[in-house]
């Protein structure tokens, strides 16, 4: 797919290049190398569509004035067969560069020749990719940090399956270890409970509603069968039973949500299929561990962590850390994944160094691990912070937000903030039916040129043909800044995923849709020349089109009408 944003930055790159070749040739600027030349787009209309500060980048090397060789460089540019327009020399340095219109024009040919596809590239070259988000612990429901890392991660995913990449999405199921024996412990109290039995739930337990209601399903089921059975036999039983009971509604309300995985895998697996033991074998055999104390080590610290890590406790029983490393060893060696993205709550921050640090030791490059880390939301209702779903009195959970605001609206508003940054999900503005809330403006957008394109096509007037369309017609501020935007949709892809972070598509949406409210404010599609009508509905198709694409990135409706 092209991106034209790169093509005309190439288009320039390749002409002060050759002019500055050409320079150093005739002896006008002297330097042994020519460095990086970096295009920019001014904020400052005046200044030109696209500039470079390439002369201020070469004043020391060449013992000139910016100024001067800004004017070197323009005098020597070889400006055929490209978008340049005209190019202007500006203080103390600066190239600036304005463009023909036909680059516009020829945008609009892309997104009607392209349609869902548009805003594809491919800086990823097929890569094969691995996300892993949310991974909630099964012991109970998914709470609102799960909810904006579900948004982040399914949004992320869809942003980089656009920029090329080969992506697989991932749940993994913290299926075993210390919490997964809590969990037992707490849900066989509560069944034996139920027959007068003095059982207490352990410190640091599970004391939920959701606790209680397993365990009285389970009686309901099993009747006293468990209570006199041997506890570990009572315990798997009572953990296994509950555990599907809770992976099969994290499914359901993902499935609201609009997340879906490609994979659920098990920690469980990891003990199963020899994961946990091949890795503790790979650090041993390599002289990377020691023993002390009874307990297995990694050398950690010979990868720059502060501290060493136990890899096996003093009872035989791996860590967490171990299970951790174990899990992304089979991601790279077992699954041979290029490059594994997780997202992790700002909890687990200092886990970061430590899982770097055992990618090394296991011969992996650390830098094919990318973890973002995901901040802390508040939820605002009346201006005042709750932590109560307004529907059951309790704890928020990921199915009340959809319940109250709609998916639509939550995955939007979780995606309107880089993962790293703290968020407060204002309730009320989520359900507004007005401008100020943000997703209803870009839904309402889009709807309001379906709208324009049925009201002209109950009257005759379909999209005609692009080669039937005469672009020299659009020339409006509103719909030349309009026609831009659209053009930057496959670069903000690009940037998207090289920064993981699809905020930006959240941000370019709104922007666009703006642009279209003004547009649509001063130009009319209706009741105008011909050929005006014609360029002008090619102009509100095509917004439609990325307005629509930008949405389905993100996991929204594009609606119709409103």
């Amino acid at each position: 797919m092209v991106n034209m944003i790169e093509v005309i930055e190439n288009n320039i790159k390749n002409a002060i290049e050759k002019s500055i070749e050409k320079a150093i040739d005739g002896g006008s600027i002297q330097i042994d190398d020519i460095p990086e030349i970096i295009i920019e787009s001014p904020r400052e209309k005046e200044h030109g569509d696209f500039a470079s500060n390439i002369a201020m980048v070469l004043a020391k090397k060449a013992r000139m004035a910016p100024i001067k060789i800004a004017g070197i460089i323009k005098e020597s540019l070889y400006l055929e067969d490209t978008y340049i327009d005209s190019v202007e020399v500006a203080n103390p340095g600066f190239i600036n560069f304005k463009l023909k219109n036909d680059w516009l024009y020829d945008t609009l040919r892309q997104v009607q020749d392209k349609g869902d596809d548009y805003g594809k590239v491919n800086i990823g070259n097929g890569e094969k990719v691995q996300i892993e988000f949310i991974s909630a612990n099964p012991t109970g429901p998914m709470h609102i940090g799960n909810a904006r890392g579900g948004a982040i991660g399914d949004t992320l995913s869809e942003v980089l399956k656009y920029a090329g990449y080969n992506v697989e999405k991932e749940f993994y199921v913290n299926d075993a270890g210390n919490q997964i024996a809590k969990f037992g412990k707490s849900l066989e109290a509560r069944y034996l409970q139920l027959f007068g039995i003095d059982a207490e739930v352990p410190e640091g337990g599970y004391v939920g509603e959701d606790i209680k209601e397993h365990a009285e399903n389970f009686k309901d089921i099993y009747g006293d069968k468990y209570v006199n059975e041997d506890e570990d036999i009572r315990r798997k039983a009572l953990t296994d039973y509950a555990l599907e009971k809770n992976i099969k509604r994290m499914k359901s309300d993902l499935e609201k949500f609009g997340v879906h995985f490609d994979v659920w895998f098990s920690e469980k697996g990891l003990y199963d299929n020899g994961d946990i033991d091949a890795t503790i074998k790979y650090f041993k055999d390599s002289g990377k561990t020691y023993e002390n104390e009874d307990a297995l080590w990694f050398k950690a610290t010979e990868y720059g962590v502060s501290k060493d890590e136990v890899l096996v406790r003093t009872n035989g029983i791996p860590t967490y850390f171990t299970g951790d490393v174990a899990y992304h060893r089979n991601k790279f060696v077992v699954r041979k994944f290029d490059k594994v993205i997780d997202i992790w709550g700002a909890d687990h921050y200092g886990h970061v160094p430590r899982m770097k640090a055992s990618m090394a030791a296991l011969g992996l490059n650390p830098d094919n691990l990318e973890i973002i880390i995901m901040q802390l939301v508040r939820l605002i209702r009346d201006g005042k912070v709750t932590r109560m779903s307004k529907r059951k009195g309790q704890s928020f959970t990921l199915a009340d937000l959809v319940d109250e605001v709609g998916k639509d609206a939550a995955r939007f508003f979780f995606n309107m903030r880089s993962a790293d940054t703290h968020f407060e999900f204002d309730l009320d503005l989520a359900v507004a039916k007005s401008n100020e809330n943000p997703v209803y403006y870009v839904q309402y957008a889009h709807a309001r040129i379906c709208g324009i394109l049925r009201q002209l096509a109950e009257e005759g007037d379909f999209i005609p043909k692009i080669e039937e369309v005469d672009f020299s017609q659009l020339k409006e501020e509103s719909e030349i800044e309009l026609i831009k935007k659209l053009a930057y949709f496959p670069e903000e892809i690009s940037q998207s995923a090289k920064s993981l972070d699809p905020s930006r598509i959240t941000k370019y949406v709104l922007e666009l849709a703006a642009l279209f409210h003004t547009f649509y404010n001063s130009c009319r599609v209706k009741g105008v020349e011909e050929e005006l009508k014609k360029s002008r509905m090619i102009l509100v198709d095509s917004t439609r089109i990325v307005i629509k694409n930008c949405l389905n990135i993100l996991g929204i409706s594009a609606p119709e009408k409103m």
